[in-house]
């Protein structure tokens, strides 16, 4: 017993009219009870195809190495390394790591438990230079009680403690920043 011919276009991946136009034109042939055996129809589809009507695989554009190996080092941070070659799940999985890990993120910033990187950038400038001027202000404000404690040349005084205290902080600023940001 065959096939009906939509049973057979269903089969093949084809419409029914596709099929009907295959026996019109004799490219297929029915069995005596009007149905297709899918057996000979396949072979006589193969052998009595025009190649110039045949439609191609589309033709999928490389991913790019990048983009495996963002997947690979996303799902190896998750705990879920990638064996094997790349495939649809393992993209799929880190898609999800990925959302899971912005919303996450979206959450702890609407917590307040992380702050801006560029405001956090700027209050720390604006602290390293209040601390700076400030030590930079400070042997003229100190030298005179200094130098009536010790019986000193007040001028002198705040020439070497205004000498020392730049060289620390010429040192403190070409010191690498133990800051990571």
């Amino acid at each position: 017993m065959g096939l009906s011919i939509r049973g057979y276009a269903a089969h093949r991946g084809v419409s029914h009219t596709s099929v009907r136009k295959a026996i019109a034109s004799g490219r297929l042939t029915l069995e005596p009870d009007g149905t297709v055996d899918p057996v000979k129809a396949d072979r006589d589809w193969r052998r009595n195809a025009d190649p110039s009507k045949e439609r191609s695989k589309p033709k999928l554009r490389p991913v790019p190495e990048q983009a495996i190996g963002a997947v690979r080092d996303t799902l190896f941070e998750a705990g879920n390394p990638m064996v094997g070659g790349m495939s649809y799940l393992h993209a799929k999985t880190a898609e999800k790591v990925l959302t899971v890990q912005l919303l996450r993120e979206k959450l702890r910033r609407e917590k307040s438990e992380v702050v801006d990187r560029e405001e956090a950038i700027r209050k720390g400038f604006e602290f390293a230079r209040r601390l700076r001027d400030a030590w930079l202000g400070w042997p003229s404000r100190v030298s005179a009680l200094i130098a009536a404690e010790t019986g000193a040349d007040p001028h002198k005084l705040e020439a070497q403690l205004t000498h020392h205290v730049r060289d620390q902080l010429l040192a403190v600023a070409n010191e690498e920043s133990r800051l990571s940001l």
